[in-house]
């Protein structure tokens, strides 16, 4: 039997490009695989917000390259892809993170809002998963890595279009891996639990008599856990999954939620 390698968790040598990752989940996830020895890629809609990241990503130690680049445009999504390959090398690691979220009752939300988040948190992983396939076929090796969430599993009240959304990503990985697991390619997801970022800030804020927030409560309440998540909690699994180590996980979705997903809740 062959002996277990530490180093198959490395990532040495790797390129990587994460959507989305000029801050929140995405900044974490390209941190803990540039820590893994991955380069890392990533794109953002303005130079100056990339600017910003490439400086934040320094001051954690990470030597990263920004590109302006909207996800939802495939013409851009080829020419970034072509410019990654001829600069810095062939994309063996693709991590579609870039997300949009509205919070709004669905028969109060419109059709445009729906179909903009469709487009952002669905549409842009089926381009860009399109757009590296064909080198890492060439390549005989890839991974990509879906940022899907608990709502590809799960309804709640006002995220219509996000869950709709991410359970489309869901499927997605999996129809990804039945395509191209015979090209050695590996496509799975992660689902992250309730994490907090700036964009959850709102639901954890004190309230006015120094309460927590309901909805703080009820999340810490529903999880095992008995806490929000912290981006540094993706880190591992998303290293894991973009590493050799996880060559055999195919279509898998991770759920990285503090065990909310698997309990009932306490009786009241």
């Amino acid at each position: 039997m062959a002996q277990f390698d530490m180093n198959d968790f490395r990532l040495d040598g790797k390129v990587a490009l994460v959507t989305g990752a000029s801050d929140g989940i995405g900044f974490a996830i390209a941190c803990g695989l540039a820590k893994a020895g991955a380069k890392i890629v990533f794109n953002g809609r303005s130079q100056e917000k990339n600017d910003a990241a490439v400086v934040r990503y320094k001051e954690n130690g990470v030597e990263a390259i920004g590109f302006v680049c909207d996800v939802t445009d495939e013409k851009a999504v080829q020419d970034l892809v072509a410019k990654i390959e001829k600069e810095i090398g062939v994309i063996d690691i693709l991590v579609n993170n870039a997300a949009i979220i509205k919070r709004v009752p669905m028969i109060e939300m419109s059709v445009e809002d729906f179909r903009k988040i469709i487009d952002t948190d669905l549409n842009s992983a089926f381009i860009c998963s399109k757009a590296v396939l064909p080198s890492m076929i060439k390549k005989g090796h890839g991974k990509i890595i879906n940022i899907c969430s608990m709502m590809s599993e799960l309804g709640r009240e006002t995220v219509s279009a996000y869950a709709a959304a991410k359970g489309g990503l869901k499927m997605l990985t999996r129809n990804i891996c039945s395509e191209y697991g015979h090209a050695n390619i590996q496509c799975n997801g992660i689902g992250p639990g309730y994490i907090a970022t700036k964009q959850t800030a709102p639901l954890r804020e004190p309230q006015a008599d120094g309460s927590r927030h309901p909805f703080d409560q009820f999340i810490v309440s529903k999880t095992p856990a008995e806490r929000w998540g912290v981006v540094e909690d993706l880190m591992g699994p998303a290293v894991f999954l973009a590493s050799d180590a996880s060559n055999f996980v195919n279509g898998h979705i991770l759920y990285v939620d503090g065990g909310i997903l698997a309990y009932i809740g306490k009786q009241p």
